[in-house]
């Protein structure tokens, strides 16, 4: 979707995997949040995703991607961004019952070496365990694991869910249905950043 709308993809989580592979500092404090599923502390999360927003490439705009994901970071996110006379635009809730999202997760696999993902029902390898592109090792991230997953879910109810009403008073938030073919959850979502 980033693509289509010229627009720069910022994920926290892969913003965070990417700081634990390189050994950096905040990289490694996150990681043990990241390994229990809990949300990685407001002032690391704020200051990685601050930094990224602030690079040349995102002048144009970004799709943001997990962040924020309490009310802290959501308002932090919005002084940050008024002091470069910048805002927030447009928010999605995507919509999905929580034993799809447990399904959704837990069959999640990545490739070790391109990172391609994978799910073990929704699109599996063509050999298990390897990836179709490269022949790199599949493996499960440590968020994925149903534990993982049921506390992720469990943080998210507490910490995430109220930003679904923050947005909405702010009159930024779109509902989209995140259930069915992705194909259909893309058209959806693509009209939904489009208004």
């Amino acid at each position: 979707m980033a693509k289509e709308l010229n627009l720069v993809h910022i994920a926290a989580g892969d913003l965070f995997r990417q700081a634990i592979e390189q050994g950096a500092e905040l990289g490694m404090q996150a990681k043990s949040y990241m390994e229990k599923g809990l949300l990685v502390p407001d002032e690391i999360t704020i200051g990685m995703v601050l930094e990224r927003v602030s690079a040349p490439d995102c002048e144009s705009g970004v799709v943001l991607d997990g962040f924020p994901r309490n009310l802290k970071q959501a308002e932090a996110l919005d002084k940050a961004l008024g002091e470069q006379d910048k805002a927030i635009d447009k928010v999605i809730y995507i919509k999905v019952a929580e034993e799809e999202l447990l399904k959704r997760l837990s069959g999640r696999w990545i490739c070790r070496n391109c990172q391609a993902p994978y799910h073990i029902t929704d699109n599996p390898p063509k050999v298990q365990g390897k990836c179709d592109r490269c022949g790199g090792e599949l493996y499960q991230r440590p968020d994925d694991i149903p534990e993982a997953i049921k506390q992720r879910l469990q943080v998210y109810f507490t910490e995430t869910a109220p930003l679904i009403d923050y947005y909405t008073r702010e009159g930024k938030l779109a509902e989209v249905d995140g259930e069915g073919a992705v194909g259909n959850v893309s058209e959806r979502l693509t009209t939904a950043l489009r208004r």
